[in-house]
């Protein structure tokens, strides 16, 4: 019988549903923990805010110390007389789980970690026989892990697959609300197959499950790690690991591409939810107890109730330049060995079986720092990660990674296989990639030897896992349990302890049992939004509160907590009197983003110009004699000070996930008896382009400092914050002239060096459109149609299907446009609107993605008359200040929709002067 992971406390409500599903699992051991709370992992300290003082001390961790001080851990062998330290187990506190150290001590080079799964020579001997007995083809097939939507369970077995992945938005049949029973039946169809090969090695099944297994129907959704850094309790990141591993299984998947063990140090990075905390601290505890939660911390294997687990992105994604998502990390060796590299020694301390390659380079010519994109750095993944660090399990690409190399395509990177990477995630361009593999092989570009080492290290984590001897995935453990899926208990308690108390004036909170409230603002009723990225869709966006059939909203929560009678809803607060309730209750803040299209690039942290409707709301309610209490929804701490100001308490609720409710039980009274207890994993900006921002660094005056947190109905005024913030950004828009002609991008047909494309889910990657003017996806079809003459236009039809895009790029390099910013342009392309977009629809500008700006340009289309021909214009300002980097645009023109839509596209160019006509747009119109 599988045993949960045991919690206690007079808060832990303990595994309770996994410990109810324990018989469906059949025979894992876990790791029992049990004693009293976690020792305290910091002292306090206190916010600074402008003139005025915190009238409250914090609890939290000491920002100014602690997080300088980097790597080593409570039981390693740090480097005496140049001996390689030693990491292993790290020191575990009363109730068994990693304790987050108060400081760790700093290493000069990078260390051996001895992992909790050991080598057993038995299974190598296995290993090397099968190796021995296959053949090249069979081989590579093995390292080959295409999309689950590009390849069938035939051709699985054909080419001797070795794994295959889903990513976020994709699900058996392209069905959003595919139920368990498909997603086994696709298992179990490409598990057959597998097995039905002269080898029978068994494949394997990846899937992005990075807060829960968020991408099925009907699951659990459990907070963004930023959430879970705010509650500093690495039991609860080992409990939502198993929980995680239980909903994994129960749709037969065998691999979870989770945790991120980023530590951000910008937080206009769009991937800033995703790290656990600035702090190196929290990430190590928690790396290594998120993979215990997922692996089921057996020693020998992975248990039986439990899933391979993905220590990623190795390495340094999370300190890019200006948080620009797969940029340019120019940290010294240092630096990656004792900040960036915490994580993983916690990880694989813990035995992960797999490492995801980062998209991030690393580079620092300066410091002779000259690896550049890390998919292709022999020394990152073979002399450190392999050789140094020692690990024996998976290296896995991530998506398309390989075409990002130097000299590589998606289809082709002897550099990256020889540089150590043994899974190749090549989701579309598979059946080229394998072909064009063996061919290295024979050539002697790619040695045999490589190979072998790539194939052994595949077959000892399934081993490992249970896979190359186990039954087909709807016989395993937790398979088509529907209570698997749920988590719901836990998933409150995560909520509950990961929200931070940021202002309560005169100790307002937790509101009165009996009180009367309204609440307002666009997040009250949106499981959209409180799920954020990586929530069924790959962006989250695309969602209905109706595609969370187990969620609980917000509002949903107040209901339950305050009865339905004293609950009034008033999204945009018009038409209500506050004056007429006890209090307001302010659910606002960011939507739904992922990667880099989360980046804030040259934007200012300034929530208000983010997302402006917010604080019209809060001007709304704000001094009406009633207090008005914002829960704030984000991924990652933003310039609020004007939020602030019209708030009487500030609750920072980060992506909480499904379970709304946890939220509501901290507001009312004896909902829960222990209240706020989060503190703050990442430093919170005094002004608006305060970023980077981080606790130990020269300088260092945050508003809130790592680690701040109010308890319930303690005071914490902080006064009335500076609203000043620039009016156009950080960091200026750059130099250059000014442009005096027209840039034509499409006149009737592509005006080199730009060539038009499609992009859906069958591949993102592009589809050029052909000198005939057709191309076609599953979601989107384009053809010749007529705006001004013949057959000057492309005409794209999406069918609703999922999202896609068109788009005009030039392939080979980005060009400095910053002259048609200077001089007052516009993007200007002649359309025929055919059916009006009936989803979110974006017009953007790429500088080289995931470097963009984009604006809103739904109301846009919905607005002109269908049928007949319009002109529109984009001011350049607009998508300069949504974070567009001009010096290095190369995708001048796209559209992207995730809904039904039909238009026609004619005459596309940029206009110097343009952004100066009457008709042309205004920025704030598109938001």
């Amino acid at each position: 019988m599988t045993r949960p992971f045991a919690r206690s406390g007079a808060r832990r409500s303990g595994f309770a549903v996994l410990a109810g599903l324990a018989v469906l699992a059949g025979g894992a051991t876990g790791l029992p923990g049990a004693g009293a709370e976690a020792a305290s992992t910091g002292t306090a300290g206190s916010a600074s805010v402008s003139a005025e003082t915190v009238s409250a001390k914090a609890t939290g961790a000491e920002a100014a110390g602690a997080v300088t001080a980097s790597a080593g851990t409570a039981g390693a062998e740090t480097a005496r007389g140049g001996r390689q330290p030693v990491i292993g187990r790290p020191a575990l506190d009363a109730r068994g789980c990693a304790r987050i150290e108060k400081n760790l001590p700093t290493l000069a080079d990078w260390p051996k970690v001895s992992s909790g799964i050991k080598r057993n020579p038995a299974d190598e001997r296995r290993i090397a026989k099968i190796v021995a007995g296959m053949t090249l083809a069979e081989k590579v097939g093995q390292m080959t892990q295409p999309e689950i939507a590009a390849i069938t369970p035939e051709e699985v077995g054909r080419y001797f697959i070795g794994s295959v992945l889903n990513g976020g938005g994709s699900w058996p049949g392209r069905d959003k609300h595919a139920p368990q029973r498909a997603w086994l039946d696709l298992a179990d169809a490409y598990w057959a197959a597998s097995v039905a090969t002269r080898t029978k090695i068994p494949v394997i099944w990846g899937i992005d499950a990075v807060h829960g297994n968020n991408n099925v129907y009907g699951a659990t959704i459990f907070p963004h790690n930023i959430g879970l850094g705010a509650a500093q309790d690495p039991c609860l990141v080992r409990d939502i690991g198993a929980a995680t591993a239980a909903q994994i299984r129960a749709t037969g998947q065998d691999w979870a591409f989770a945790p991120t063990l980023a530590v951000p140090r910008d937080d206009r990075w769009g991937r800033t939810y995703e790290g656990f905390s600035e702090d190196p601290r929290i990430t190590r505890a928690y790396g290594y107890e998120a993979v215990r939660g997922l692996q089921g911390g057996n020693p020998l294997r992975i248990g039986k109730g439990g899933v391979i687990a993905t220590a990623k992105h190795f390495i340094g994604d999370g300190g890019t330049l200006k948080g620009v998502d797969q940029g340019v990390n120019p940290s010294s060796e240092a630096e990656m060995i004792n900040l960036h590299g915490q994580g993983y020694y916690g990880a694989l301390a813990a035995g992960a079986q797999t490492v995801m390659v980062s998209f991030n380079s690393w580079t620092n010519e300066e410091l002779g720092i000259t690896e550049g994109k890390l998919h292709g750095s022999e020394r990152a993944l073979t002399g450190i990660l392999k050789r140094k660090i020692g690990f024996d399990g998976v290296v896995v690409s991530d998506w398309n990674g390989i075409g990002q190399v130097p000299g590589c395509t998606n289809a082709s990177c002897p550099r990256a296989i020889n540089a150590g990477i043994d899974v190749v995630m090549v989701p579309n361009d598979w059946k080229a990639f394998i072909a064009n593999t063996v061919a290295q092989v024979d050539s002697g570009e790619i040695p045999m030897t490589r190979i072998d080492d790539a194939v052994t290290r595949i077959l000892r984590v399934k081993l490992r896992a249970g896979v190359l001897d186990g039954p087909r995935p709807s016989r395993r453990a937790f398979a088509g349990s529907a209570d698997a899926l749920e988590a719901r208990r836990l998933a409150r308690e995560a909520v509950r302890e990961s929200q931070v108390l940021l202002k309560n004036n005169g100790g307002v909170l937790p509101l009165p049992a009996d009180s009367r409230v309204l609440v307002v603002g666009k997040s009250a009723d949106s499981l959209q939004n409180q799920t954020g990225g990586w929530s069924l869709t790959w962006q989250g966006t695309g969602n209905v509160n109706a595609d969370f059939p187990n969620g609980t909203t917000i509002l949903g929560g107040l209901r339950e907590a305050l009865g339905e009678a004293d609950v009034t809803f008033a999204e945009t607060a018009d038409g209500v009197d506050p004056a007429a309730y006890d209090a307001v209750i302010a659910v606002i803040g960011e939507t739904p983003y992922a990667e880099g299209v989360g980046d804030l690039g040259r934007r200012s942290l300034e929530a208000a110009r983010l997302h402006p409707g917010d604080l019209a709301v809060l001007d709304k309610v704000s001094g009406k004699g009633v207090p008005v209490v914002t829960v704030y929804v984000t991924g990652r701490p933003l310039w609020v000070n004007k939020e602030l100001n019209r708030s009487d308490a500030f609750v920072v609720a980060w992506l909480p996930g499904t379970e709304g409710g946890g939220v509501a039980d901290l507001l009312v009274r004896g909902r829960d008896r222990h209240g706020y207890t989060g503190r703050l994993p990442y430093s919170w900006p005094k002004t608006a382009c305060q970023t980077p921002l981080n606790a130990g660094t020269e300088g260092y005056d945050p508003l809130f400092p790592l680690g701040y947190g109010l308890r319930s109905r303690q005071s914490g005024s902080v006064g009335t914050l500076d609203e000043t913030a620039p009016p156009s950004g950080c960091g200026g828009q750059g130099g250059g002239g000014e442009a005096n002609e027209d840039l034509e991008i499409f006149n009737r047909a592509d005006v080199a060096p730009y060539r038009s494309f499609i992009g859906s889910a069958d591949n993102w990657g592009g589809t050029e459109i052909g000198a005939d003017g057709e191309a076609a996806h599953s979601a989107i079809g384009v053809v010749p149609a007529d705006v001004n003459v013949q057959q000057d236009a492309l005409k794209a039809t999406w069918n609703g299907t999922g999202p896609a895009q068109i788009y005009m790029q030039d392939p080979a390099k980005g060009t400095d446009l910053r002259g048609y910013l200077n001089a007052d342009g516009a993007l200007v392309f002649d359309t025929v609107v055919h059916r009006p977009p009936a989803a979110r629809t974006v017009i953007s500008v790429h500088c080289g993605y995931p470097c963009l700006g984009e604006v809103v340009a739904t109301s846009l289309f919905q607005g002109l008359p269908v049928g007949t021909k319009a002109t529109v214009k984009i001011p350049i300002s607009c998508f300069a200040a949504a974070g567009l980097d001009l010096e290095t645009v190369n995708t001048p023109f796209l559209v992207y929709t995730d809904g039904a839509f039909s238009a026609s596209f004619a005459d596309v160019r940029w206009v110097p002067k343009a952004a100066t006509d009457p008709d042309a747009r205004s920025c704030s119109d598109l938001s």
